[in-house]
């Protein structure tokens, strides 16, 4: 059987984002048919409309997303239909030599759906990061399905599937923030605001948040930032050491992407501190640092990919503090949108007027 459903496309580069009719094959084995309720709008969404993963449009967008299993293929265990979860792009493999190693959140062979999703004319989409959850219903491996507790809403639970899960694993995971650190984020949107949250969640003693937006410090705040500093007036590094005893942050998070913030961070952690890059570069960039200062200066130098996180171990765990009241994942939700404003909610991101936009389907 074969779906017609809604999704959202980037047909080309840089062309307006439209919503189509899209095919859906019912799932195959290792597959699972999702019924989307809720898939926020992320930057990465924005990157492939612009081309910047790859050219292999058109793209079905969207990948931060829960919903409810429908049904699923041959052989498929870990999901059953009516189970609310949370769709991931890092589905392991369990035998790549990472997951071998016992390191499998940095698995080199992570799964997705085999069959495609097309347009009504056979033309075969791209699935964003494998997803594709921008539409009313999409085809993804079992292994892209976490279940958790369905008391949560969808919205907030979705963004633990890409932008809110990297934020709060830089912290968590990465960063290895402990009980009493000291803590500057440099960069405050969406995956800044959640390393805040995941620093706070940590027990970090001081989470100094850093952005040129005083909007964003004041969404920083309300997250867990005990300090704030706006670039635009004030020297990062001279800040936070001033925050610091002099010293500098035990651990900063980069979460911009950018060679001048990274050199903020590199200089703004204390000596032998760790610096956590979790924004995404382009490929363009360069970095130079003098390297007696990186030898000198010790430490660690981390880059964070997804927030270092294992979804079967992180997300219900999330969830559940989320349920408790001890990790506010609704404030992250800025505005709920039809599936059609995707388009406007893109120039609203790009505008820095929200942390994230979330499609809700009825």
């Amino acid at each position: 059987m074969t779906h017609r459903v809604r999704g959202v496309i980037a047909r080309s580069k840089g062309a307006p984002v439209e919503t189509t009719t899209i095919l859906v094959p019912d799932p195959g084995p290792g597959e699972a048919l999702v019924r989307v309720q809720a898939c926020g709008v992320c930057h990465t969404d924005l990157h492939y409309r612009e081309g910047g993963i790859n050219d292999e449009f058109p793209f079905l967008l969207g990948h931060e997303a829960a919903g409810v299993v429908e049904s699923v293929g041959p052989d498929v265990t870990s999901v059953a239909p009516g189970d609310f979860v949370v769709l991931n792009w890092r589905a392991v493999c369990g035998s790549c030599r990472a997951c071998r190693r016992g390191r499998p959140w940095y698995c080199f062979a992570t799964h997705n759906a085999t069959q495609p999703m097309t347009l009504e004319d056979g033309t075969r989409l791209s699935p964003a990061l494998g997803i594709g959850a921008f539409a009313e219903k999409t085809l993804v491996a079992a292994g892209q399905c976490t279940k958790v507790d369905p008391a949560a809403s969808p919205a907030a639970a979705g963004l633990l599937g890409c932008g809110v899960m990297a934020g709060l694993g830089a912290a968590l995971n990465t960063g290895n923030v402990g009980r009493g650190d000291s803590v500057a984020v440099i960069g405050c949107g969406g995956v800044g605001n959640a390393a805040v949250a995941g620093a706070r969640l940590a027990g970090a003693a001081k989470i100094i948040a850093v952005d040129l937006d005083d909007r964003k410090l004041e969404w920083a705040r309300g997250l867990g930032a005990t300090h704030t500093v706006n670039g635009r007036t004030e020297d990062v590094v001279k800040a936070v050491q001033a925050l610091t005893d002099g010293n500098g942050a035990d651990v900063v998070i980069e979460a911009v992407g950018r060679p001048e913030t990274y050199r903020q961070a590199f200089y703004a952690r204390d000596l032998a501190g760790t610096v956590v890059l979790v924004g995404v570069p382009t490929p363009d960039m360069k970095l130079e640092l003098p390297l007696l200062d990186v030898f000198g200066r010790g430490g660690a130098l981390k880059s964070s990919w997804y927030g270092d996180c294992l979804p079967e171990r992180d997300f219900p765990l999330l969830v559940d503090l989320y349920l408790q009241g001890r990790l506010d994942l609704d404030a992250f939700v800025s505005e709920t949108i039809p599936l059609d404003g995707v388009e406007d909610a893109f120039a609203r991101m790009e505008r820095g007027e929200v942390l994230r936009s979330v499609v809700e389907f009825p």
